[in-house]
């Protein structure tokens, strides 16, 4: 396993309940390019709190040499959609120490104008699992893992902006609802990710409606083909 494959099942047991994995919150002002990072954000990037001014430009450097256009480009979407977002990459901290971060979050909107002018969320540490797990596995499909992580964090974004959870809370629900209901952690989340893209969804949905998705999980229905013609009769 190379250091980028960071599997659901390390993001699993980072996020668990007792493996408290350390967490910070940041909050970007998209008017201004202000950062502002907790302690916990300053010391996974390998700085005392306040030693540095955290900037894009900043944060970019520390990524990851192989991570740092996908990372990019997840921000600028961000940026330009607000909608909840989510990813795992790898940096490089300031004692050259590569570490392993999934971070999540999402846009806010000035209620004038309706533009999106703040990012906020959560940073996760989750290198310890990665190498725990790194240490048992010898491969993993790189892209399928990446689809199942990503939809786990997606599902946890839509669950802490309509339920207002921490992340833990976000994942703990989740959890909650795939052992009352018999489906997996992964494929609960691609269907709640499905239910929240479906066509038609022009609003965030409402906390009764997560509440009924969580309770009666569904997967997203699969459209029929057309029907082949067929040849009339001579």
């Amino acid at each position: 396993m190379n250091e980028s494959q960071v599997s659901e099942e390390a993001l699993e047991a980072a996020l668990a309940a007792g493996s408290r994995p350390p967490v910070g919150r940041y909050r970007l002002d998209l008017t201004t390019g202000h950062w502002a990072w907790s302690d916990e954000i300053f010391e996974m990037h390998g700085f005392a709190p306040g030693d540095i001014v955290p900037t894009t430009e900043l944060m970019l450097t520390h990524k990851h040499p192989d991570d740092r256009e996908r990372v990019d480009s997840v921000l600028k979407q961000a940026a330009r959609t607000g909608q909840p977002f989510s990813s795992v990459h790898r940096i490089v901290d300031g004692h050259g120490k590569v570490r392993t971060l999934a971070v999540t979050g999402q846009g806010r909107r000035d209620p004038d104008s309706g533009e999106v002018t703040e990012l906020f969320g959560y940073f996760i540490d989750v290198t310890d699992a990665h190498r725990e797990l790194a240490q048992r596995e010898a491969t993993v499909s790189i892209q399928a893992s990446a689809e199942r992580r990503a939809s786990i964090e997606q599902a946890k974004g839509v669950l802490m902006v309509g339920l207002g959870l921490e992340p833990d809370d976000a994942f703990d629900r989740l959890r909650v609802a795939s052992n009352l209901t018999n489906v997996p952690v992964r494929e609960l989340a691609t269907w709640l990710v499905e239910w929240f893209a479906r066509p038609g969804m022009t609003t965030f949905p409402t906390t009764d409606e997560l509440t009924a998705f969580l309770d009666a999980p569904v997967p997203a229905p699969v459209e029929d083909e057309p029907a082949a013609e067929t040849p009339a009769a001579g």
